[in-house]
């Protein structure tokens, strides 16, 4: 194999915007929607999509020198399977994480160097206002946003459910739970298990209509409020998935401490994210990390982090579980 040359490897990582971008203009125009029933001319998708027909074929060629889509005879477009992971409603579809990259995130990494230079959110600076706060005052973007997380996270719910035994638990509380994406299989696995899902009151509403298609809304009591204020009791294990990650340090251990008075002297404690290795070796963490950075404000932690974290709010750190999809379940106590 030809070993590609050092300044050739740096011009594919500079320009690896190039691609993500159009991937977003694809997303934005629906053209792997447009493309499920099979292939169709330049000008069919153009009319079809409101777009130019010259430019849409430009952007089509460039996607499909990099397996988005496939160019046939006389200018014609079909999907491929990776394309056809932009379509809205397959499973695993990720064209709501193709246009929230595209958009919101996309110019908030356009200001890196205020994150860099200052330890802040660039996306307030761009925005004018924290994500969260954005998120509620906009509903279509809150629904990309929750869209785009199960698009992201949604292979992480079985890989949690089968390493996690929640077979001996009676409650399970999903805290900054978002529309239920991960609680729904838990409890779909385990019919015993009675669960409540505690998000922000805007959530909690979006959250009403999936849980109902779940079948669920007998066993999972849906609760409104904020974790930086107060957590609902009654539960024997707390967890939360890309939660914790989202906060700085000193409004992390607002949550846990929270998260500690709700809990039952037995009770446990399930932080579901990201566990940063030591060493060089490339792993998809560190780049989140940058995305905690300029966004939420948050960041990714290594084991000894999150063991100093917990700590400092009561918990004592008694195991990490790593999955096959990136994520770590963190497992703490109450300290004796």
């Amino acid at each position: 194999m030809t070993e590609v040359p050092p300044t050739m490897q740096l011009d594919r990582m500079i320009t690896g915007y190039w691609i993500s971008q159009a991937i977003y203009a694809a997303a934005k125009f629906n053209v792997a929607d447009h493309l499920k029933d099979g292939p169709k001319s330049i000008d069919q998708l153009a009319a079809e999509t409101s777009t130019n027909p010259d430019a849409l074929y430009r952007l089509l060629r460039a996607l499909a020198s990099v397996g988005i889509f496939a160019e046939g005879e006389s200018r014609q477009f079909s999907s491929t399977p990776i394309g056809e992971l932009l379509q809205t409603d397959v499973p695993g579809s990720k064209k709501a994480l193709a246009l929230m990259s595209g958009d919101e995130q996309f110019r908030a990494w356009g200001d890196i160097d205020y994150s860099i230079q200052t330890g802040k959110m660039s996306f307030d600076k761009v925005f004018g206002k924290p994500i969260f706060e954005y998120l509620g005052e906009h509903p279509d973007k809150a629904k990309i946003f929750d869209a785009a997380m199960v698009g992201v996270h949604g292979r992480e719910s079985d890989l949690i459910t089968g390493a996690y035994d929640f077979s001996k638990i009676s409650v399970v509380a999903d805290i900054g739970g978002g529309n239920g994406s991960q609680i729904t299989p838990i409890l779909k696995k385990n019919g015993h298990l009675k669960g409540i899902l505690y998000d922000l009151p805007h959530v909690i509403e979006r959250a009403q209509a999936p849980m109902e298609a779940a079948g669920l809304t007998d066993r999972c009591e849906l609760i409104g409020g904020s974790f930086f204020e107060s957590i609902p009791e009654g539960a024997d294990v707390y967890m939360m998935r890309h939660i914790i990650h989202d906060w700085d340090d000193e409004k992390s251990i607002t949550i846990l401490k929270n998260c500690h008075k709700a809990m039952p002297a037995d009770g446990k404690l399930l932080i579901m994210d990201s566990v940063i290795p030591p060493g060089n070796d490339p792993n998809p963490a560190k780049f989140l990390d940058l995305v905690m950075l300029m966004i939420p404000g948050g960041k990714e932690r290594t084991e000894e982090e999150f063991r100093q974290l917990l700590d400092q709010a009561g918990f004592q750190l008694t195991q990490v579980i790593p999955t096959d999809g990136g994520v770590s379940i963190v497992e703490a106590v109450k300290k004796a």
